[in-house]
C-alpha cells in the first residue's frame, strides 16, 4: 500500500493513481535529494555520495566522494530534464523533514536508473530504520 505524507496530497491530480503526482519543477541539492514543486524530497532506498565540504557535518568523507557526488547530481539533473515526472511517495519524512519519494522518470524509477549507472547505491530502510549500512563511497 502507498502511504501519501500531506505534503504530496496537493500535489496529486484527479486523473493520477492515490499517491501519483506528476512535476512541474524539480531541484536537485545532491543525487539523492532536492526539490519537487518546493517541497523536500529524498529517493527512497538509495544513496548518493555526498556534496558537501570533506569534514562538515553531513559532507564527504573524502574528496574523492565529493567527486562522485558531482557526477551523480549531473546526472540526475540530465535524467530529468524536460522528461515527464511522476512522485510516488513511499514513506513518512525522514528525520531531516523531507518525503521519501520514488521519482518516475518517463515512467521508469530514477533511483534504479541511477544504481544501474553507478551514480547511486542501493540502501534499503524500512521506515525511519536502515537494514543496511550507508554505502562508502571512499573504499
Amino acid at each position: 500500500m502507498i502511504r501519501t505524507p500531506l505534503p504530496l496530497l496537493f500535489l496529486t491530480a484527479c486523473a493520477q493513481p492515490i499517491g501519483a503526482s506528476p512535476v512541474a519543477d524539480i531541484y536537485w541539492s545532491d543525487g539523492d535529494s532536492g526539490r519537487v514543486d518546493g517541497v523536500r524530497f529524498r529517493l527512497a532506498d538509495v544513496d548518493a555520495p555526498e556534496t558537501g565540504a570533506v569534514g562538515a557535518r553531513g559532507g564527504a568523507k573524502c574528496e574523492g566522494e565529493r567527486a562522485l557526488g558531482y557526477d551523480a547530481k549531473a546526472f540526475m539533473i540530465e535524467l530529468t530534464r524536460g522528461a515527464a515526472l511522476e512522485t510516488v511517495s513511499d514513506d513518512a519524512p525522514d528525520r531531516y523533514g523531507r518525503v521519501v519519494i520514488t521519482l518516475l522518470v518517463d515512467g521508469q524509477d530514477a533511483a534504479a536508473t541511477g544504481v544501474d549507472a553507478g551514480h547511486l547505491a542501493p540502501w534499503p530502510h524500512d521506515g525511519h530504520t536502515a537494514l543496511a549500512d550507508k554505502p562508502d563511497w571512499c573504499g
